[in-house]
Formats: structure tokens, C-alpha cells, sequence
């Protein structure tokens, strides 16, 4: 693409009417809510799909996408907010090794398997995080037969939570002894890259998933689900939908981690409040 053509999209603007189609595209696919603020965040994304398809307006676009299921996917790589890092929300972790572990294994067999799934794992270190606090704890204790299912929307954040490679900067703030223990680093000096040990990344089941699906290829008994950092994208209603989805996969008694700036306020749901953001299924 020569240089006029770049500044022609590089100055393309996106119609409130245009936004309009693509925002409820989006909400009725993914849930994602965008209201007209997000305007420009989302011209400004899109203008690289326009680069990369050579189209020269947002109409064409949108005419492309709606007759390219394909395109879905890069779409919602734009529009998505794949923030997440290690031990992020640390009280989470704190409440699996400090209660929810020990009352675990005084109630159950070594022979069960404990089951967990990260709903929205984006690139992966929330499954890997549980995985290390798991295997943590079972250096002090007994042995933990343990799965970690990890679901998320974009093929690519599975792709890249499948291998299990990160910069070194993800885990700058671990331990030592953690680093060494779960952590192989790059021979590779110019990557600066750290790779989660493979006993760990077979811990860990990915595939792809959307929650907004009507229903969840997924088993019916998790003991802990985490949907963290999700449901702030939907509006009331979805959300409870969503949450009552994830809580009929839930075991009863079983854990539900949401995140810090998220509330189950107000749904008609069955659980109850263990301590903020921390729920627990009747």
C-alpha cells in the first residue's frame, strides 16, 4: 500500500451511525458493551484492520466483516482488553492457600480431582498463578490431584497461554525461589523471555470459548471457577446471565472469583458472599 493510501485511512473517521452497527454487532456476539465514548478508541483500533485489508473506509469494512466470519477474530482482539499479570488480585490466591486448600484436603480423598477453571484466562497467568500456588502448598502438605481448565474468546491469547512464554519483566516482581521453581529463562539473550516450566503448562486445558454461548463445553463440577475482569464489558443483564451459567458449573460449596471493581449486587443468584469479590454456591 502506497503512502496516499496509508493517510487516506489513516484519516478515515468512523460515523456515529457506523459505530452504532458495529457496537451492537459486538454486544449481541461477545456481550462487550461500547457506548459512544468509546468512539474513537474504537476508530483508532480498527484503523489497523484497515491497513491490514487494504480497505480504504469504515462502510467497506463493515460490509467485509459481516460477510467474513473470520474477521471476527481480529475484531475482538481490538476491542478486548487483555490486561493481566501474575498474582494479579493477590487476595484471591491468598484465600485458595491460606483457606480454601487446607479445609480441601482435610474433606477430601488424594484420589479426587480438584477442579478449576479460568473462564476468561486471556494470555494465562491466571491458570498459571493457581497452578504454582497449588503446587506451593503441596510442598508443605499432601499431594493434590488438580486440572485447571482455561477458556477464552481470542485464538490468539489461547495460542500464547498454550506455550506459556512471557518476558521476563511478567514475573519481575516473583520471588526468587518461585522464578527458579516454575520458571525456565530464554538461552536466547536478545528474547529476555521466561517460559512456564512444562510440568506446570500440563496443568492447564485451553480452548477457546465465548460466554456468551448459551451453553459451555465444559465439565459440570468445578470446584473454584474465576471470571475475573470480564463482566465490567456487559450490562446488568448479561451479567447475570453469565454469572448464573458459571455458578450452574460450579459444585455446590464451590468457589466463584470475580473481580475487584466487579458486584453481583441485586442478582437473583445462589450464592452467598464469603468476603468481597469471593463467593460461595448454596
Amino acid at each position: 500500500m502506497d503512502l496516499e493510501q496509508q493517510t487516506i485511512i489513516s484519516n478515515c473517521t468512523l460515523t456515529d451511525s457506523q459505530f452504532y452497527k458495529l457496537s451492537h454487532y459486538i454486544t449481541e456476539n461477545y456481550g462487550i458493551k461500547l457506548p459512544l465514548e468509546k468512539k474513537v478508541m474504537l476508530q483508532s483500533r480498527l484503523r489497523k484492520r484497515l491497513l491490514a485489508l487494504k480497505l480504504q473506509s469504515f462502510a467497506v469494512y463493515i460490509e467485509y466483516l459481516f460477510q467474513n466470519k473470520s474477521e471476527n477474530e481480529h475484531l475482538i482482539i481490538e476491542v478486548s482488553t487483555n490486561k493481566t499479570d501474575m498474582f494479579r488480585e493477590i487476595h484471591h490466591f491468598e484465600y485458595i492457600a491460606n483457606e480454601f486448600l487446607p479445609n480441601y484436603i482435610s474433606e477430601k480423598s488424594q484420589n479426587e480431582e480438584l477442579k478449576i477453571w479460568s473462564s476468561a484466562c486471556s494470555s494465562g497467568e491466571e491458570p498459571y498463578t493457581t497452578a504454582i500456588v497449588i503446587e506451593e502448598f503441596m510442598l508443605k502438605n499432601r499431594p493434590i490431584n488438580y486440572r485447571i481448565w482455561s477458556s477464552d474468546i481470542s485464538t490468539k491469547m489461547i495460542q500464547k497461554a498454550f506455550l506459556g512464554i512471557y518476558k521476563m519483566d511478567a514475573i519481575k516482581d516473583l520471588p526468587l525461589e518461585l522464578k527458579k521453581r516454575y520458571f525456565l529463562k530464554s538461552k536466547d539473550k536478545l528474547t529476555n523471555n521466561v517460559r512456564v516450566k512444562p510440568e506446570i503448562r500440563s496443568k492447564a486445558k485451553f480452548i477457546l470459548l465465548n460466554l456468551m454461548d448459551k451453553t459451555y463445553d465444559v465439565p459440570s463440577d468445578f470446584d473454584i471457577i474465576f471470571c475475573r475482569n470480564v463482566l465490567i464489558y456487559f450490562n446488568k443483564e448479561t451479567q447475570e446471565q453469565v454469572v448464573d451459567k458459571l455458578i450452574n458449573k460450579l459444585k455446590r460449596g464451590g468457589i466463584l472469583f470475580i473481580g475487584h471493581s466487579e458486584s453481583l449486587m441485586g442478582m437473583q443468584l445462589p450464592i452467598e458472599m464469603i468476603k468481597p469479590t469471593i463467593f460461595r454456591k448454596l
